[in-house]
Parts: C-alpha cells; structure tokens; sequence
C-alpha cells in the first residue's frame, strides 16, 4: 500500500527542475507511504513519476519505486497489492518471452519479492492488456512505456484504490489524492457546481467527477492511455479492461445450477481462499470485526487458517442503538481472537471533524468516516495491515433498502397517489424520537428479526418510498439526501451510472439492480474511498476479501430466491458463516456503522454546526440556498424531524471549504 504522484509538462512550460517540481507532491502523501519514497524523471519526454511507500512485501530495498522493468522498457508507481503474486512469479517462469513467441521460457534474475516486481515482469510477457486480466489484488498505477511512449494510467476493477488526473494549463498532472496534485505549481483548482449538486444528492462525489473543474477519477476497472507525440501530450483515451455489468448479466444469464448445498461449499471454498490470498505480509496483521455477517466471516476464516488468535479491532459508542461492541466481543471471544475494542465520545468525534477535509481532500460526509478513522488509528498501534468485511451487502444483497424497496413496491402499487400520499403524512406527524419511543415500548412484542434500530427514522424515508410512482424512482430516493436544484446555487447535475439507462446492466430484477449500481457507485465512491482514506491517514493498508473478482463473478450467478430467502438477506453468506459461529450469536437485525450525529448535533456538536450553517456566511459564500439548510436546522434541533444525514453533508463541505 502507498501513494503515487506525477506528471507530463509540455517542453515550453519547463521551467525548473523537474524533480523540485516532484518532491512537493510525494511529501503530501507521505502518511501514504512513511517508509521510503523515490523519483523517476524523463526529462527528454517532460515525464515525472514519485512514490511513497509503505513496506508491506519485501521490505528491503529491492521493493523501492519507482522501479524499472528488467528490460528497461516499463517503469511504474504503483499502489496496492498483487495478492496472487507467487503464482504469476511461477507462470511468467514458465511462459515464452513473448506473447506470440514459440521458444521456451526464459529465465528471470529476480532481485526480490516484491509483487511489483512481478507486475513489470507480467507486462513485459503478456503485454498490459494479457497481464491486468490475471491480476488478483487492488491496485493503482502509473506505467510509462518508454518504447512506446505511452503513459498508462490503470485502477482495480471494483475501485479499492484511488487515482485523479486531470490538465492544469499545459500540465497533466495525476495522483493517489488531490492534495498531491494541489502541491504542484501549475494547479489552479475551481469548484465544479456540477459536482457539488452530485455530492448533495448521494453525500459523495462519484467518479469520474471530482469537486475541482477539470479534475477526475478514473473509473474502477478502466485503462486511461495517453500517447506523447510532438512533445505534448494527445487526448486521453479510457476504456474497461473488465466489466461489472457483463458479469451481472452473465451471471443472470447462466446461472450457478448445483444445490443450495453446493452453493455454501463453492462459496466457503472461494472466501477461504480469498482470505488466505490476502493474509499474506512480513508485517504484522489483524482484522476489523464488528459482530456482523460480513466482518465476522473475514474473521473466522482467518482464525480457521491461522496457527495463532487473529488481532481483532472494534469500535464502541455508549448510545443506544449505535453500539456494536458487545457483539463484536462475543464472536471475538468465541474464535479465541486476540480482541481490542475502543469506546468512542462525541469528545472523540469532535476532536476527529477538523481533520476530515484533510484526509478526504474534496467534501465527503458519510457519518461513519468518524469511527471508520478511529478504528483505523486504534489498529494501526497494532498492526500494519487490516482486513475488512467491506462489500458483502452489495455482493449478496444485504441492505435492508433492498429488501425495503422491493416489497414496498409489490405491495402499494396498486394504491392510488393519494392513497400513498395519506400513509406517508401519517409517518411523518410525529417526529422520529417519538416513534422510537412507541416502538421501544412495544419491542418485546415483535419477533427478533422486526425489532429495527432507529425505527424512527427508517419510517420517516419509508415515507419518502411511498411518494415514488416507479422502482426507479425508490431507488433513486432511498440514495438520494437533497434535492440539488432546491440547494446548490447555479448548478445542474451530470449524468452518472444512476441516471444514464444506458450503463444499466439488462437485469428485468428490480432488486438486482439496485445492488448492481450500488457496486458500481456507492461502493467505490462511498464505501472503498471512506476505508482508504481513514486507513491510509495512519498508514494502514486494509484489504477486502469480498472483493476477490472470482467471488464477485461467482455471487452475480447466484440466483436472487438464493440470495434473498424468507425476507433475510445474504443466505449463503450466513450458512458459511454458522460453519464457525453458532447462528444465535450472529442472527439479529443488521445495524450498520453509523455515529450518533443527529444526537451530538442537538448537544456537544451544536456550537461548531450553528456557526457553519449560519445564515449570512452561507450567502456570502454563494454555493447554498439557506433557505432549505436552516429550515432542516430548525426542525433537527426540535426534535421534529432526524435530518443528521442532509445536515452533515453541509457541513461537511462547509468544513472543507474552510480548509480550502
């Protein structure tokens, strides 16, 4: 795990050292990378490349990037990890030199064994486009191809580890963060409106957009090659060396056809090996464990295969309805995992916000980036790599949205507007607090799979479901938190994979639908960014075995009645599961990671947000209507209604303007 930087300057607009130019943006991500850095220039072509590094494979020198490929044709900076590494080292040693050669194998002096090593090797056997298909890892690199003179930009397929670019004047620039970028002296960053409408509906920008004009992520699974010619670089071209929505729609297709039986041993058989892939480091490794289904499988496929108790790291909350601690002490205690758990203030949290613009470098307000960093800090004074449950919700539909919206619309299609309209106004009369307090009263009538979190707010959006005509439009409402036009000032929404029909995979399920544009959005714009940059802030590398392609591949042939059986979620994943940790420990309503914010916004937080929401501030800065901002503010702070979730994404940008 590391960071890398660099860029292209046209011959007219060089006007110092390269190198000079290039150190500034390795030292702002060297909290990437604290273990050793490097440069690599071709100053004939105006090519710059730099590297941090944080030493998880082959911690000595022979692991040191920028690194250069045997036959001096590649170099690359690179972030993330090959997990297959030792078996593609096997493969090139027995393959022919060249894609199209008939001689035998060559032999390679290796000098180390380092998977960078063996991605060089790769390129120069199989050719960029023959090696990326056989890659099993999460990664981030920049190649430049010196016979060519091409500059290849290439990201992972579901999008673990970021990379921006984008021209500044005559200079391409690109990098692992935005403020790698911003150290370089041609930057001159203008807020993109566009991207800011997008950010106010899903509280994250998704790619390719970013919140500077001009400046973008590159997509998940995708290869930008930018050819030199005539000492300036050409157009950019960016296609898909692997496809999200081919796999779901082969996987619908042809679907798996053994028993239900089978599917359990397929899939314990894939996510045992997956962990084993990603248990590999010559530093020391634990584990995130809430006491859910998705972190407490990594888990205790770890402990199955290890000789020694599994580091496990937790995070607590003394709210109610928030804490996930005793849980997570509970499996722990059972797998005989060496556990470490913290209980976190809105002390803690507050001492936590005035950092969140630095870590995210463009507005971010998923409310779980709070615990998600303290998580992260707490487990870094243990260990150097972290494995994490990430992406079982969308791989084996566990969101409750999913099972929300699919029966809601089976059972009030049929009723008029109106009708829909009526129910929603009742389940808005009464502010959310006041439901949880009926429900409270109540709990121990309902039966253990009913008995919701914050029943409050799940029936406040189960009004905002209801007002919807199509599934579409559930959907889009369930991940939207404002509606941009009414808030962002001068600003139109781009097209993204939610709203262009065409990047929509042709899958006739309403429910698998919404869990494949959850994988190509939510995922790796919300999700993955928020794990790698909490984890990165600290020198963390954190590794997600679900999101091993074969299992992803293997979960899209599942068949949705496989998935999803007698209203419960993630069925085959549980029966894995209850192969280690008897069911009752496991079997309860699904919490999520979340933070009491609309709690702390009413109390300890109250001062720090009324002064960021302040009414003359936000029209003097030009990008809101306070209007609709102070209207929530009201409401939140009488207990009328729970906007934490609009409320933060204000004042997460507004943060984050502050720093800029």
């Amino acid at each position: 795990m590391c960071g890398l930087v660099g860029f292209f300057q046209a011959y007219s607009q060089r006007d110092g050292d390269l190198a000079t130019l290039l150190f500034p943006m390795t030292n702002a991500i060297t909290h990437r990378g604290p273990n050793d850095s490097g440069v690599w220039l071709d100053v004939e072509a105006g090519i710059a490349l730099g590297h941090r590094r944080l030493s998880i494979l082959d911690l000595s020198p022979h692991g040191h990037q920028p690194m250069i490929s045997p036959s001096g044709r590649y170099v690359i900076a690179f972030n993330g990890e090959i997990y297959n590494h030792r078996d593609l080292r096997s493969a090139i040693e027995a393959s022919p030199s060249q894609p199209s050669s008939t001689d035998e194998a060559v032999a390679i002096n290796w000098r180390g064994h380092s998977d960078t090593e063996v991605m060089l090797a790769a390129f120069e056997r199989w050719g960029i486009e023959g090696a990326l298909p056989r890659f099993n890892g999460m990664f981030a690199f920049a190649l430049w191809d010196m016979q060519e003179q091409l500059l290849h930009l290439v990201r992972d397929r579901f999008g673990e580890k970021p990379l921006y670019y984008g021209w500044m004047g005559d200079t391409f620039l690109f990098g692992s963060e935005l403020k790698a970028l911003k150290a370089h002296p041609s930057w001159c960053g203008e807020i993109d409106r566009g991207a800011l409408a997008l950010y106010m509906r899903h509280t994250y920008i998704p790619a390719p957009y970013s919140i500077f004009r001009g400046i973008s992520k590159l997509l998940p699974a995708h290869i930008l090659s930018i050819p030199l010619a005539h000492k300036k670089l050409e157009t950019p071209q960016s296609h898909a060396y692997w496809s999200a929505k081919k796999v779901a729609e082969a996987g619908v297709r042809q679907p798996f056809k053994g028993s239900v039986e089978e599917v359990v041993e397929s899939l314990d058989s894939l996510l045992r090996d997956s962990v084993r892939l990603r248990m590999e480091a010559d530093v020391p490794l634990g584990a995130f464990l809430s006491g859910g289904i998705d972190s407490s499988t990594v888990v205790a496929l770890m402990q199955a295969q290890s000789t020694r108790p599994v580091k496990t790291f937790t995070i607590g909350f003394r709210e109610d309805g928030y804490n996930e601690a005793r849980h997570a002490q509970i499996v722990a205690k059972h797998l005989g995992t060496e556990h470490t758990e913290l209980y976190i203030s809105a002390a803690d949290a507050m001492a936590t916000i005035p950092l969140l613009p630095m870590i995210y470098d463009e507005p971010f307000s998923d409310s779980s980036q709070i615990p998600t960093f303290l998580v992260s800090k707490m487990t870094r004074q243990h260990v150097t790599v972290a494995l994490s449950g990430d992406g079982g919700d969308e791989m084996f539909c566990g969101y409750n949205r999913y099972l929300w919206g699919r029966d809601i619309w089976r059972r009030t299609q049929w009723m008029p507007q109106l009708s829909r309209l009526a129910v929603a106004r009742i389940f808005t009369s009464l502010p959310t607090q006041s439901w949880d307090m009926i429900f409270s009263s109540m709990r121990p009538m309902f039966p253990k799979t009913f008995r919701e979190n914050l029943p409050g707010d799940k029936l406040h959006k189960l009004a905002g479901i209801l007002e919807c005509r199509s599934p579409e439009a559930i959907y889009r409402g369930l991940v939207s938190f404002w509606e941009p036009k009414s808030v962002v000032i001068g600003a139109s929404e781009p097209v993204t994979s939610l709203t262009d029909l065409a990047q929509w995979p042709d899958i006739p399920d309403f429910t698998q639908r919404m869990m494949f544009l959850d994988l190509v959005s939510y995922l790796p714009d919300d999700i993955l960014a928020k794990v790698d940059r909490s984890s990165m802030a600290v020198s963390l590398e954190t590794r997600v075995p679900f999101l091993d392609h074969r299992v992803a591949e293997f979960a899209w042939a599942l068949p949705l009645e496989v998935n999803l059986r007698d209203g419960i979620g993630k069925w085959p994943l549980r029966q894995v599961l209850y192969k280690y940790i008897p069911r009752e420990l496991i079997d309860r309503p699904k919490m999520g990671f979340g933070v009491p914010i609309g709690l702390w916004l009413r109390g300890p937080l109250r001062d720090w947000a009324e002064s960021l929401l302040d009414e003359s501030r936000l029209r003097h800065e030009g990008f809101f209507n306070p209007g609709p901002i102070r209207h929530k503010w009201f409401e939140h702070l009488s207990g009328k209604r729970n906007w934490q979730y609009q409320l933060w994404a204000v004042l997460m940008f507004q943060a984050w303007l502050d720093q800029q």
